[in-house]
């Protein structure tokens, strides 16, 4: 179960510490190095980061648990997040009939890669990404509402990349970059 677990930052830096001491005991060659180094910055889950080290004596990773997500509860109001907001790895929103605006654009990100997870009753989530981001809304479902998505949803971005999951009913969610992006592309 713990191999098929999503692989965070942490989890790679401290594979990649563990094969620098590898090498540093003679473990491993510089061209061994180089190749598992490859793998595990490239590796998706703490399965594919344990085969990196399998083989290596008295080098075994703790897992490192998962932070909890940060919760935002709003009921009838509004929530805004803009300007230089720090953005947690995992956010739940959990909202009734309220409007919600959430603008990345010069938030500071925890890494490549946001979980929002959604709860929301007859209210409006707006999502604000910066040029270059994409978003996977592939798990939200909605009822008697709308899911809006108008960046790109392809491979997913280094810069930024929202996954979005849970339930929209009543409502609207809406990922978009800022107004003016498409002008600004068109005028570069």
């Amino acid at each position: 179960m713990t191999g098929e677990m999503r692989a965070s930052d942490a989890d790679r830096t401290a594979v990649m510490q563990i094969l620098e001491q590898a090498v540093g005991h003679g473990m491993l060659s510089l061209d061994e190095y180089s190749e598992r180094a490859d793998v595990a910055l490239a590796a998706r889950t703490r399965g594919e980061l344990d085969t990196v080290i399998a083989d290596l004596p008295h080098v075994r990773r703790q897992p490192v648990p998962a932070a909890p997500p940060e919760v935002v509860r709003s009921w009838m109001s509004s929530i805004s997040r803009k300007g230089p907001w720090t953005v947690p790895p995992r956010l739940e929103l959990i909202t009734r009939m309220c409007s919600t605006t959430l603008d990345f654009t010069s938030a500071v990100l925890p890494g490549p890669v946001v979980s929002i997870e959604i709860d929301d009753y007859f209210g409006s989530v707006d999502l604000i990404l910066p040029d270059g981001a994409t978003a996977d809304c592939n798990r939200v479902s909605t009822l008697a509402g709308s899911t809006s998505v108008r960046v790109g949803t392809g491979q997913p971005s280094q810069r930024l990349h929202i996954v979005v999951t849970g339930r929209v009913r009543f409502g609207s969610l809406t990922v978009r970059h800022p107004f003016g992006a498409a002008l600004r592309r068109f005028l570069r």
